[in-house]
């Protein structure tokens, strides 16, 4: 019984006379997402002032989506770029029976399991309850805050996926077509925290680290008992006839479209509006404003640049390394500015006052 796994998989490539030879298992990379961060950007440097902040947040998740799917696709691609066993799709898009399913990474073992991964991006940190719910934690607030639960989401991309491979041709044994086994995990970064009950109370087993994901997923054939290794064992194709059903399934993958003048209730009258409409004079500017001569509080030096972290703007020194925070006021009580990227150029803007001026230029490297 300790060796089945190894034995298992022996006689399976008996059975299925496989080749030496790698194939190719990354069927699908992640589609391009330069053109939503670049429309995002655009619209942020021309939308009217109250309509920034909701333009900000949207490609603030944007853009943190995507690193924790890079990430994921990574460590993923790391594992089984050189298996022969299972093909890997990224960044797939279902549009079936009036459904649609978003689905970051699938991975369709040669024994006909699928594993549905979702990937999520948890900066710091959550934890589940004794009853299942999924909490979020607000470092800006310093509290718990209640989100949509990742499993129930990812059993609705698996229902989806269950009618588009109904719509593909599939592999048979003794005239009867197979039916692949779906899998559901939550990954999450490797540095995060997850506060989990006690297993009794809610079982977190499919909420993995995303460098751990190959191990959890060969204890599972590791525990499974003889007679569900010969039920699998049945199911075994070919790894050509596994790349060909990964291919059908990508031949069905929809990439999304975004509406967002729409999204935002920015109609064509509000995007043709000049930002000089919306401000004072300031905002033309060439040069930044009078805000006072930035040094590094370390170094002392003025070789600085704007970067973008965890908790906003903030100034890093490029001699020493070191980071400072930007500390904006326009001088009226209850007014709060805020920063505006454009390119290179940062702007210094009051929602309260109309105003906007430039506040920094980025060197160039």
């Amino acid at each position: 019984m300790l060796n089945f796994k190894n034995n298992f998989y022996d006689n399976a490539e008996r059975i299925t006379l496989e080749s030496k030879e790698t194939l190719v298992v990354i069927i699908k990379n992640m589609d391009s997402k330069d053109k939503q961060i670049a429309e995002l950007e655009h619209l942020l440097s021309i939308a009217p002032l109250d309509k920034k902040p909701m333009i900000e947040k949207e490609l603030r998740l944007l853009l943190s989506g995507i690193k924790a799917e890079k990430e994921a696709a990574y460590l993923i691609d790391f594992d089984y770029k050189d298996s022969r066993r299972t093909m890997v799709l990224h960044d797939l898009r279902l549009e079936i029976n009036g459904r649609v399913a978003q689905i970051d990474h699938l991975l369709i073992h040669w024994t006909f399991n699928v594993f549905v991964l979702e990937t999520k991006n948890f900066h710091s940190g959550f934890k589940i309850t004794d009853n299942g719910e999924f909490m979020r934690w607000n470092s800006f607030k310093k509290t718990y805050e209640g989100m949509a639960s990742p499993l129930a989401q990812n059993e609705r991309h698996i229902a989806v996926l269950k009618d588009a491979f109904n719509k593909i041709d599939l592999p048979s044994r003794l005239g009867m077509r197979l039916s692949p086994v779906f899998h559901s995990f939550i990954l999450v970064a490797p540095h995060a925290r997850i506060d989990r009950p006690d297993q009794e109370h809610f079982d977190t087993s499919q909420i993995v680290k995303a460098d751990t994901l190959l191990k959890t997923i060969d204890n599972n054939f590791e525990k499974k008992s003889f007679l569900d290794g010969v039920k699998d064992l049945s199911k075994v194709v070919s790894s050509e006839q596994i790349k060909e059903v990964a291919r059908n399934i990508k031949r069905l993958h929809k990439p999304a479209s975004f509406n967002y003048t729409s999204k935002f209730g920015l109609s064509d009258i509000d995007l043709s509006k000049k930002q000089s409409s919306d401000v004072t004079p300031s905002s033309q500017d060439s040069s930044p404003s009078s805000f006072p001569k930035q040094r590094c509080r370390k170094c002392n030096s003025e070789n600085l640049s704007i970067q973008y972290g965890k908790y906003g703007y903030y100034f890093k020194c490029v001699s020493c390394d070191g980071n400072m925070p930007i500390k904006l006021s326009c001088g009226k009580s209850g007014h709060k500015e805020r920063i505006r990227k454009e390119g290179s150029k940062f702007y210094r803007e009051c929602q309260d006052c109309k105003t906007s001026s430039l506040l920094f230029i980025n060197p160039t490297s």
